[in-house]
């Protein structure tokens, strides 16, 4: 499924009144049934970046940005690869946490909710390292009726 056009606004407060407008508001559901729920606060996991120093989502991204529009298009694809996610701080892999990558190399993360029914929106990013994906490709295909 082809992604939508990049997004060109004129600055960070457009782009947050964009994701606002579009996320906000109510869910968006999957292809397959989850309505995804977005936060405020959510517009800085998809477009801010860390320096590799701190770690800290300091620095407004235009490359991130302009994608907003890509996370309904990945979360409503029916051929996106689908991954479990991965829970860096127990090391193991989390069956509650969805990866969906299209385009090759554009990456959004949902975490369901105990119904299964739900989820909330992680953070979305342009996997700019070949690296990158072929990590996230190590893990399990995901599928709906797990755990």
């Amino acid at each position: 499924m082809p992604m939508p056009a990049l997004l060109m606004l004129a600055d960070e407060a457009a782009y947050r009144a964009h994701f606002e407008a579009t996320y906000c508001r109510g869910p968006i559901v999957t292809f397959d049934g989850i309505a995804v729920r977005f936060r405020k606060r959510d517009f800085g996991h998809c477009c801010f970046e860390s320096d590799r120093r701190t770690r800290l989502k300091a620095y407004f991204s235009s490359k991130r940005a302009e994608r907003l529009d890509w996370i309904q298009a990945a979360l409503q694809d029916p051929g996106a690869d689908l991954r479990v996610g991965w829970d860096n701080s127990r090391k193991r892999y989390d069956y509650d946490r969805r990866v969906a990558i299209v385009s090759g190399n554009y990456v959004v993360v949902i975490s369901l909710l105990a119904n299964k029914k739900s989820a909330e929106f992680v953070t979305a990013y342009l996997a700019d390292s070949g690296e990158t994906v072929q990590l996230i490709k190590k893990a399990p295909k995901w599928r709906k009726a797990q755990k």
